[in-house]
């Protein structure tokens, strides 16, 4: 069936054309609202992001470093500051022209900053390792004309970048090593967790380790920029306002400069660390360990040769020992344990004959004096530092009524202190052995304790700090920060007739005829009250009794016993306390062991003349200052070694001193020695019966 055909009227037809402009009409009015609105988006929310743009095409932004904020002593003596320092780096991202290129630029360097072959060496080992955003050192403390050089020349020179900033100074050099750290380039690693670009910025360092890397935000301050004007072609315009840096914040701290310096030179030649104490407040005037690194050095960039130096000497210069190293504190602690024994109810008068050994089961445990001391009361017995008296009193107490007072003076406890790497030791006690252990309490332990030896492991700090305690008679608590001083620090609930005691035999320690003879201070009005102390690191077998117990001497460095040494002054009235502890000493040499040691600072903050009078004496037989040594150990080093070329490279790792393979071999070594003496030991074989190896220091 044929369908008619459709009839188009001249009003269909105006209709459909009607509706169809319409379409159209709103279609171009929908399309003119999206462009209006996304014009208006534009113009108006999106006008901040745009003109920053636009400006970032206009101009170029160089940031400029922070000045870092100093570290400055309790008078604002500077410790760690900054100084007007010329450089140049090497961007290998922007080096032109591949490996051909790059010769090029590097052939100009060296005839422009005059380098060394050792110094082309190192930077084309240097490049070779680099991340490509990250700055390579080519010469750092440059004067101004080998920097002006380079600086006329830079339209030839891509990728090379000069820059005039802040390097990090330490005035005092390893003497503040372990305090402050120091600060250094960032690594690759860090810039990809944060994209700050100020990380790549060449001469930005940031805190490594130490202080330097705990208040890093507080003294890194805020950066400036260097802007100029530019043409869509990179060509230079005009210079625009630099914006200033913000410098960083800076701290003030309670240590005392030239007493820390004098600490640390008066260590000698020593593996061990020194620290002083205010006895009112708990301020730290001293925190000292040596051997240690030069942190301008560090700051520097050094090599792995330098790197590979500090790690194999067996002094272990990259560990802070004041909160890392670990020790049995030896006779130290004997003070300490007769405040306990009073509390437990002993008499200072109570008597002990010291026959010069003591029987315990089949086992016999030896004073440090063979001919024994006679008979003698808490007082003589601190004085003359007698074994057989604390084991005697200790057995009968129990160490269990020791232990809460050794904890209330310091030993063992956590102090609040901007350092990430601190070791705390034990207190031992039959609750501790148990849980650890899985067996009892001795009374072989008990005797091994109250010599300051067997499970019993404290680092300097702390004993530092019991020494303050026992100076004071409050719970002082460590401060390096001055904006954190605690001025009225509570006492500690002893009896003062107690501390009367036990002070009064400090001082005859020093001044009655005691151990500590060497030590006497030679200040008019001022008497130091103190307590030796030997700890020992290997057992003695009775094989080795009986042939001959070798001396200190004629045993290898890491054999020799730690020799210890707590004190305050004056004796009448304590303003500072001081803990000496040195690795392996021994007591071999008489103006390098403990008593001296301690003697000689405590003077400084009394007569300064007179303790660096003393020093200038033995000083230069040690083979001169801590450079003039430390410099003597390098060219030593140098000239034994047949040297590879990558040892000159600088070392960029994230590996810290604090937290060196060497640092961490060191405290394992140390803990297996710990361990060693630990417990009962075989029939006639035990620590407590070789005793302590203290003579009469006169």
């Amino acid at each position: 069936m044929r369908r008619q055909p459709r009839l188009v009227t001249e009003a269909s037809q105006a209709f459909s054309f009607s509706r169809r402009a319409w379409l159209l009409g709103a279609g171009q009015a929908g399309v003119g609202v999206l462009l209006a609105g996304r014009m208006g988006w534009l113009a108006v929310a999106e006008n901040a992001r745009f003109s920053q743009l636009a400006e970032s095409n206009r101009v170029n932004m160089t940031l400029i470093p922070p000045r870092r904020g100093w570290i400055v002593d309790r008078n604002g003596a500077p410790i760690a500051n900054n100084r007007t320092s010329f450089r140049v780096d090497i961007i290998p991202d922007r080096l032109e022209g591949g490996d051909e290129g790059r010769e090029r630029v590097l052939r100009a360097l060296e005839v422009l900053l005059r380098l060394t072959p050792q110094d082309m060496e190192r930077v084309r080992i240097d490049l070779k390792h680099a991340a490509g955003f990250q700055p390579v050192a080519v010469a750092e403390d440059l004067d101004w004309e080998r920097f002006a050089a380079v600086s006329v020349r830079l339209p030839e020179l891509p990728g090379v970048a000069p820059t005039r900033n802040f390097a990090r100074s330490y005035p005092l050099g390893a003497a503040v090593a372990h305090l402050t750290g120091y600060v250094g380039a960032p690594t690759a690693e860090q810039f990809r967790e944060t994209h700050d670009q100020l990380l790549v910025t060449p001469g930005f360092k940031l805190g490594k380790d130490g202080l330097e890397r705990a208040l890093e935000h507080e003294l890194r301050g805020t950066p400036g920029a260097k802007r100029v004007e530019v043409t869509s072609r990179g060509k230079l315009v005009a210079e625009l306002p630099t914006r200033p840096d913000v410098p960083g914040r800076n701290h003030r701290l309670t240590i005392d400069a030239g007493l820390q310096d004098y600490a640390a030179r008066r260590l000698g030649t020593n593996s061990g660390s020194a620290v002083v104490i205010d006895c009112r407040t708990g301020e730290m005037l001293a925190m000292v360990s040596m051997p240690a690194y030069d942190p301008n050095s560090f700051s520097a960039g050094i090599s792995h040769l330098e790197w590979d130096m500090l790690s194999g000497n067996d002094h272990v210069p990259l560990m802070n020992k004041v909160t890392q190293g670990l020790y049995p504190p030896g006779s130290t602690v004997k003070p300490m344990n007769g405040l306990a024994l009073l509390a437990a109810g002993v008499g200072a008068s109570d008597r002990v004959n010291c026959s010069g050994a003591m029987r315990l089961g089949s086992s016999v445990f030896h004073c440090h004096k063979r001919g024994g001391h006679g008979p003698l009361d808490l007082r003589n017995a601190i004085m003359q530092s007698c074994d057989i008296y604390f084991y005697e009193m200790i057995r009968r107490v129990g160490y269990d009524a020791i232990a809460p007072l050794a904890r209330s003076l310091g030993l063992g406890q956590k102090f609040v202190l901007p350092f990430g790497s601190q070791r705390y030791g034990t207190v031992p006690d039959s609750a501790w052995k148990l849980k650890k252990y899985k067996t009892k309490w001795t009374v072989a332990d008990g005797l091994n304790a109250s010599i300051g030896q067997g499970y019993v492991l404290v680092n300097p700090l702390q004993l530092a700090i019991m020494a303050a305690r026992l100076g004071s008679g409050r719970v002082l608590q460590p401060t390096l920060l001055a904006d954190q001083i605690d001025n009225n620090p509570p006492p500690l609930p002893i009896s003062p007739e107690h501390f009367a005691t036990v002070r009064e035999a400090m001082w005859g320690v020093v001044n009655g005829g005691g151990t500590g003879g060497a030590a006497r201070m030679y200040v008019p009005g001022v008497s130091l009250a103190a307590k030796t102390g030997t700890a020992q690191v290997r057992r003695i077998t009775m094989a080795e009794r009986r042939s001959g117990v070798l001396g200190n001497a004629s045993l290898p460095f890491k054999l020799r016993d730690h020799a210890l040494f707590v004190c305050f002054a004056p004796a009448d009235n304590p303003r500072y306390a001081a803990a000496v502890v040195l690795e392996h000493n021994g007591h071999t040499v008489r103006n390098l062991d403990t008593p001296m040691i301690g003697r000689d600072i405590v003077t400084y903050l009394f007569d300064r003349d007179r303790a660096i009078k003393s020093l200038a004496e033995v000083e230069p037989t040690w083979g001169g200052d801590i450079p003039t040594r430390m410099a003597a150990q390098a060219a030593e080093y140098r000239a034994a070694r047949n040297l590879p070329p990558a040892a000159v490279a600088t070392k960029n790792d994230a590996v810290v001193p604090s937290n060196a393979p060497a640092v961490a071999a060191a405290t394992t070594q140390a803990d297996k020695q710990a361990a060693t003496l630990e417990g009962d030991g075989p029939t006639g074989d035990t620590i407590a019966e070789d005793g302590t190896t203290e003579g009469t220091q006169q």
